[in-house]
């Protein structure tokens, strides 16, 4: 009898991109207190796709050029493409860009005082949600085998710690890609970093993806296909912007940044190996949030007079624009703190967090790397946390498959008052919590 030798492991990938860019003029969501509605596209919002086939698992990442999602939103597109494509519904990962210049998704507890942002537009969810599952669909119809390789980019002067520009930090970029067995062209690439896409402001009216278009566009332009998807996550971003590395809140900064960071992204693809990937596992988790505790309702307000002088003091005096832009964002969370102070007094604050609470902890493996997905806006330090205790390879997506009506801050914000620990429901605790249930999330899946 003749000798039998094994097949090699095929890897199978596809990509799809889609353009999700609401029709007519809608309010621009971000920045709080301005009635911006929106004049025209700058650059379309995207939605894209990549699904992995291995011999043993599939996934499906997508990431949209969206502020947020909701939990219950996601898990029902989630659903609906795990149904259209018999991937496991814990093996499909839904992120948003984090992008200030799109609509609003969500109706959170923490806008309710705020007249100027409008509810959530049904009708659009209704129509983004088809968008989205085709575009799964399409990723997964047009399979083909592929190798897929993977390396960390540097991001260099593309943002910082926005309350200490020596602070803490991550400028580590994974960056994956996935090309044709046949043609040896590029399929798809994926990235994840940490940076809040906040070079536009609230005196723009345009849609764009900020910064991060200008990256894929710059690497279309370059290094990938024109049409290639890059299907780009947001990374543990919480408390990183660009804010002390623009000159300026204009499309030509976000150009400028989004060329830098795309300038590390290409140099990382150049440096990697290919080759199929054996296996793929998904794992799962529900973790319970839990609130943070609340001042009286005459302390939040003493708290949010004392911010308000801060900001007009430093405003009068001339102060660098990054300062006064920080005081004014201490103003906001001051502002959130009051209505959530009054919200758990009178019990609107239990109906916002069940609407979050139980998280997911989601972990793709993907031969011997893994994506790791928190819903939520986490600073750094749990990102780096997370980094420090899991294995070599382990990569972290944040607004995955949900939000968290704020940010995960850690102690040193809420000693500081800093706007995002003021603007928080959720307690400073929950950080180190997500960090020790994902380790054994990412055990389980080997």
């Amino acid at each position: 009898m003749a000798a039998t030798t094994a097949s090699p492991p095929v890897t199978w990938a596809g990509a799809a991109v889609s353009d999700i860019t609401p029709a007519g003029s809608v309010h621009l969501f971000g920045y709080p207190h301005v009635r911006r509605m929106s004049t025209g596209v700058h650059d379309p919002l995207e939605c894209a796709a990549l699904c992995l086939r291995a011999a043993r698992g599939a996934a499906i990442f997508i990431a949209n050029d969206l502020i947020y999602f909701g939990r219950d939103y996601a898990a029902e597109i989630r659903g609906r493409i795990a149904a259209a494509t018999g991937v496991p519904v814990e093996a499909i990962m839904l992120s948003a860009t984090h992008t200030h210049s799109g609509p609003v998704m969500t109706d959170n507890l923490s806008n309710s005082a705020d007249s100027v942002v409008p509810r959530a537009d049904q009708a659009y969810l209704r129509w983004l949600a088809d968008r989205i599952v085709a575009t799964a669909v399409a990723a997964v119809e047009r399979a083909e085998p592929a190798d897929v390789g993977l390396a960390v980019a540097r991001a260099e002067g593309v943002g910082s710690n926005r309350h200490d520009p020596a602070g803490p930090t991550d400028p580590e970029v994974p960056v994956l890609v996935a090309r044709s067995q046949r043609t040896g062209r590029p399929l798809a690439a994926m990235l994840t970093y940490g940076m809040h896409p906040t070079v536009l402001h609230e005196d723009s009216t345009l849609f764009s993806a900020d910064f991060q278009g200008f990256t894929r566009r710059a690497l279309r332009n370059g290094i990938l296909p024109p049409d290639c998807p890059v299907i780009y996550h947001l990374g543990a971003a919480g408390d990183q912007s660009p804010r002390h590395m623009t000159k300026a809140n204009t499309f030509a900064e976000a150009e400028r940044i989004g060329g830098n960071l795309a300038r590390g992204v290409a140099s990382a693809i150049g440096q990697i190996a290919f080759g199929p990937a054996a296996e793929i596992v998904a794992r799962r988790a529900a973790i319970e949030v839990r609130p943070r505790q609340f001042p009286a309702v005459g302390a939040a307000e003493a708290a949010l007079a004392h911010s308000r002088k801060r900001f007009a003091e430093l405003r009068a005096n001339g102060a660098p624009r990054q300062e006064v832009r920080t005081a004014e964002c201490d103003v906001f969370g001051a502002e959130k703190t009051v209505l959530l102070a009054q919200a758990a007094a009178d019990g609107r604050l239990a109906a916002a967090v069940s609407v979050a609470s139980p998280a997911e902890i989601q972990v793709i493996r993907v031969g011997q790397w893994r994506f790791v997905g928190w819903p939520g806006e986490f600073f750094v330090e749990h990102g780096l946390a997370l980094k420090a205790a899991a294995p070599p390879g382990t990569f972290l997506v944040t607004l995955a498959n949900g939000e968290l009506q704020g940010y995960i801050a850690t102690p040193a914000a809420v000693a500081r008052g800093a706007y995002e620990a003021t603007n928080a429901i959720f307690s400073v605790a929950n950080g180190p919590r997500f960090v020790e249930r994902t380790l054994d999330v990412i055990a389980a899946a080997g």
